[in-house]
Formats: structure tokens, sequence, C-alpha cells
């Protein structure tokens, strides 16, 4: 979303760039480490602008994608746990247009600095933590908080945004093998509470991919200038890898999904797919068939497949 990428530049420019470096590194270290957090990461103004500068463009990368695997709705409220500097609440109005939002944090920093990147956006504030009231909303998110908790922590969380969401929760974790592991736990604390999981998964039953596999995705991310130089990269881009479960009170058909990149060959296309009766592998798509092997070759990691 450009005009997220502009605002966050702009508020970039206001910090001194060693300061926002040095805040960049060690946040980086922390988040990588996976241990669950005993304080909050963020200690001051400095480490929420770095925060949005190292974590904002990737997580609306990843929310976006996936609310774009979701079947359609229409979501008229939003609220988002541990939302941050709103980076999914941005994902969300991208998504579905002006949605009113919530964003729900226990660092003040973070939440005064969201609501400077997004003055001009109907969006509301509010320092909370886990065991608060959470208001209610049609779609309740919450992205990457998951892995800062403990297993007791996780499922508390989980139960407060289902007992909030009246349509739609959307659970998104990194993806990697902890973190699936994350999402399946939810995923059936969600099917246990009544709930229809809509995505990425085409089924309720046992995930097919337990195992030495994991369930995950990825989401490109375009890096600004500013955004290159305090992650010291060289590319113009990264791919966000994620996991997530999306789950809706009504229940939904939802056919196969691609779980891997596409492998392409001549005349030939192969995907990876998790099928409705809940396994998962290759489905191979010839030249010979037509208008499938157009679709195929048009098929990306994350797509649905009948």
């Amino acid at each position: 979303m450009p005009e997220l990428r502009d605002a966050l530049d702009a508020l970039l420019q206001e910090v001194p760039p060693a300061r926002l470096t040095e805040s960049v590194r060690r946040l980086i270290e922390d988040y990588r480490s996976g241990r669950p957090a005993d304080e909050p990461l963020i200690r001051n103004m400095v480490d929420a602008t770095a925060y949005a500068a190292y974590r904002m463009p990737a997580t609306h990368a990843a929310v976006s994608a996936a609310l774009a695997q979701l079947p359609p709705i229409a979501p008229r409220s939003h609220v988002d746990l541990g939302g941050g500097t709103g980076a999914a609440a941005w994902a969300v109005r991208g998504a579905y247009g002006p949605v009113p939002a919530t964003v729900l944090d226990q660092v003040p920093e973070t939440l005064k600095l969201g609501a400077r990147i997004a003055k001009d956006l109907d969006f509301t504030w509010q320092e909370w933590r886990l065991g608060d009231p959470v208001p209610g909303a049609d779609l309740v998110t919450a992205s990457y908080v998951l892995t800062e908790l403990d297993e007791e922590a996780q499922r508390a969380l989980v139960a407060q945004a289902a007992a909030a969401a009246t349509a739609a929760v959307v659970l998104i974790e990194p993806g990697t093998p902890p973190g699936y592991r994350r999402m399946l736990a939810a995923r059936d604390q969600l099917i246990g509470a009544g709930w229809h999981v809509a995505a990425p998964c085409p089924h309720q039953l046992e995930c097919g991919m337990r195992g030495g596999d994991w369930c995950h995705f990825a989401a490109r991310v375009n890096r600004s200038a500013l955004h290159r130089r305090l992650k010291d990269a060289s590319l113009g881009y990264e791919d966000e890898k994620y996991s997530f479960v999306a789950a809706l009170k009504a229940p939904a058909q939802s056919p196969g999904r691609i779980v891997r990149h596409p492998v392409f060959r001549k005349g030939l296309v192969t995907l990876q797919v998790c099928r409705p009766d809940t396994s998962v592998g290759p489905v191979l798509v010839s030249k010979r068939e037509g208008p499938r092997y157009k679709a195929a070759r048009d098929a990306e990691w994350g797509d649905a497949w009948i």
C-alpha cells in the first residue's frame, strides 16, 4: 500500500539513523530468538519507530496475503489484538475498504506512533493487556502475537478473539515449524468452540501436513531505500514467510489449496495441493488439458485449486 510506505518513510526521517539502526538490530535479535517475552520488547518511542520500520511492512504484507485466501466477507468493524502500530488494520482497510478498526496493545508508544501514521483514518487506539475486555467486532485479528506468549496465554488470547468476533477470526504467525504448531493448536481450539476453518485448510479434519512438513506461505514485501538500509539488505524486496488460520462463524466450502511454489517444466505444471480429503500431494497438469493448464501456469503459492 503506497500511502502506508510513504507515511512510514516520512516518520523514519525524524529519528537519527544511528539510533534507529541500533534499535532495529536489537529487535531483530529479540524477535528471531523465538522466546516468549517476559516484558514488552518495545521500551520507548525510538524502539516503537524501529519496530514500525522493521516489522510493519512485513506484517502488512502477510495479513494482506492471508485475507486474500478467505472466501468473500464484508466486515463492518475490526479489532486487532496486540496490533502495535496498526499494520493489520491497514491490511484490512486495503482488503475491504474503510472498515473502522480498534487496535489494542499493551505498549502506549506503539499506539501513539500508529495513530501518527494513520492520523487521517478511522482507527481507534486503546491500551490493552491480555484478559482485559475485548470490544466486539465482525472481524478479529491477531498477528505475530502468540509467539510472545506461553501456551496458557496463547489459549487465553484465542478464546478472547473467538468470543469477541461475530463473523471471522484470523490469526497469523511466523512461517516456521513452531509458528505452524501454534496455528494447529489455535485451529483445534477454534473448531472446538464451534468455528469453521475457511483458510488455508479445505476441511475441518486433522491437518494432512502433520509430521516432517509444515503449512506456510510467502508474501512479497517491497523494500524502500530506507528499509534496505536499516536491515542492511541489498535486494529491493523480501519474502515474508507466515502460517495462519482463518475461521468463520458460518460454514464455508473451501477448495484445495496450493501449499508450495508451482514447479514449471515444458508442457507440464506440478502443483502441491492440500485437498478436502486431507491428503497433501502433487497434482500434475499437462498442456493437453487446455484451460486447466493455463490456470495452472497462472497459479501461485496460496491460491485455491479445484
